[in-house]
């Protein structure tokens, strides 16, 4: 069980300027994901639903079925499930890891599983559902390129399936399935299926969601999980491991503007050698391009690149690489590297829809910092524009503070300038944390822009 904060912006470390090394396990493995990613071989999804819709039963399903579970694992499941006096091994228990959790028989925590097929590695995020964890919902979603919402098919669509359906748009996941669950309680009634997917849809239209397809399934027997269902033959479309494997997982990065946040600088004074260390967020950058420092607004070109240590003509997000320039610039960490025809602006001034993370109340006047990529600064809270209902998207104005899991657009200003994207056009560079300046506690994830 792995809880994070909120996954938005890239890390803060204090880092010193010096030689960076590369025989770090963990880097090797960042750099590993890193280059999955850009080959769309790796593939991040996050799950929703509903009390007793059976989402963990299907996690476990999909682990169990795919053999991702050790033999030890897998006897503690069925010893505590002959305990409870089941017949069959509860497959929920493999993922709901918390003791609340298991007692409850709910998912509070965000609970991060890796699996792999022979196609594709994936980065599941096994979120609550419930309203009071919305922001532990934001926090699995954040970084998803692909919603996965269950619903119970005695059901449909309720209230908390809008809400899951609302929270993934409002995120920008760019893929979203609907996965009608218990189809055996149902007696795998065709005619129910596509009522519920149809409510679905239509729904997910009005949130602006292009793409949202439908899977019946029984997570409890497996029926359309990993293997076709012999029940449900009328049912023509992909199993959910297949949609998993076929889903577009990487953007063609050629479509982006290049953002390259410096995070790290690398020094050498006997070779001269001043290297800027970092991830490319998006878009691709090659040696020779004209380049602009931000918001220092210093241009420069591309010497060269090293990727891995070695000098490569190009590089591509979500790569991790060095860039050098051709004018040696007193480039810090947290200035933004970026292309001169397709540079952000700067600015101090936000406006931004946000999800409230902490027990303590946001208000207007609140003094915090703002961190975005690798760049934090002080910020102001302006104004509380309005609450966000985020099943009815309806709004209401004014509200005095921000609670736990509310929603809501606000106005900030800045102490010194940022360069941002919008975050309906770049997810990397729109969002942004709000941070408690004296404790270090992460407040309010936010996100660029008018974004519902």
């Amino acid at each position: 069980m792995t809880t994070q904060t909120l996954p938005l912006p890239m890390e803060d470390h204090e880092d010193q300027a010096g030689t960076a090394s590369l025989a770090d396990p963990v880097h090797d493995d960042a750099l590993r994901l890193s280059e999955l990613a850009a080959a769309g071989r790796l593939l991040r999804l996050a799950t929703a639903g509903s009390v007793d819709d059976g989402k963990s039963t299907l996690v476990g399903r999909l682990l169990h079925d795919l053999k991702a579970v050790l033999p030890d694992q897998l006897a503690a499941v069925e010893r505590v499930s002959r305990e409870r006096g089941l017949a069959t091994a509860d497959l929920a228990l493999l993922t709901d890891g918390l003791r609340a959790e298991r007692e409850q028989g709910i998912t509070i925590d965000v609970a991060y599983r890796y699996f792999a097929t022979p196609t594709r590695r994936f980065i599941l995020a096994d979120t609550p559902g419930h309203v009071q964890y919305t922001r532990n919902m934001v926090t699995g979603a954040s970084t998803a390129q692909l919603a996965v919402i269950l619903v119970d098919a005695r059901h449909g669509v309720v209230e908390q399936t809008r809400r899951h359906a609302a929270v993934a748009a409002l995120l920008r996941v760019p893929h979203m399935v609907l996965l009608v669950n218990k189809m055996d309680l149902v007696g795998f009634d065709k005619d129910k299926f596509a009522e519920i997917a149809a409510d679905f849809e239509r729904y997910v239209e009005r949130l602006g969601v292009n793409e949202a397809i439908s899977i019946p399934i029984s997570a409890l027997r497996g029926d359309n999980v990993v293997e076709p269902s012999g029940a449900m033959d009328w049912y023509q479309g992909p199993t959910f491991l297949q949609y998993l494997e076929e889903v577009p997982a990487a953007a063609d990065p050629s479509t982006e503007p290049a953002r390259f946040p410096v995070q790290y600088v690398i020094r050498d004074g006997n070779l001269d050698y001043r290297g800027y260390a970092g991830q490319l967020l998006s878009g691709v950058l090659r040696a020779g391009d004209e380049v602009v420092v931000l918001p220092s607004n210093r241009c420069s070109t591309v010497a060269g690149i090293d990727l891995h240590g070695i000098a490569v003509s190009e590089a591509f997000a979500p790569q991790s690489i060095v860039v050098r320039l051709t004018d040696n610039l007193d480039v810090a960490r947290g200035e933004l590297i970026a292309p001169t025809s397709s540079a952000p602006e700067a600015t101090r001034e936000l406006t931004a829809t946000v999800c409230h993370l902490s027990e303590r109340p946001l208000k207007a006047g609140d003094h915090v910092m703002l961190r975005h990529t690798t760049r934090t600064v002080k910020a102001v809270v302006a104004e509380l524009v309005h609450r966000i209902d985020i099943t009815t998207l309806k709004t209401s104005a004014g509200p005095d503070a921000l609670h736990a899991n509310d929603l809501a657009q606000i106005r900030l200003r800045t102490a010194a300038p940022i360069v941002p994207d919008d975050y309906a056009i770049n997810r990397q560079t729109g969002a942004f944390l709000l941070i408690d300046g004296p404790s270090g506690d992460t407040l309010t994830a936010g996100m660029i822009g008018r974004v519902l």
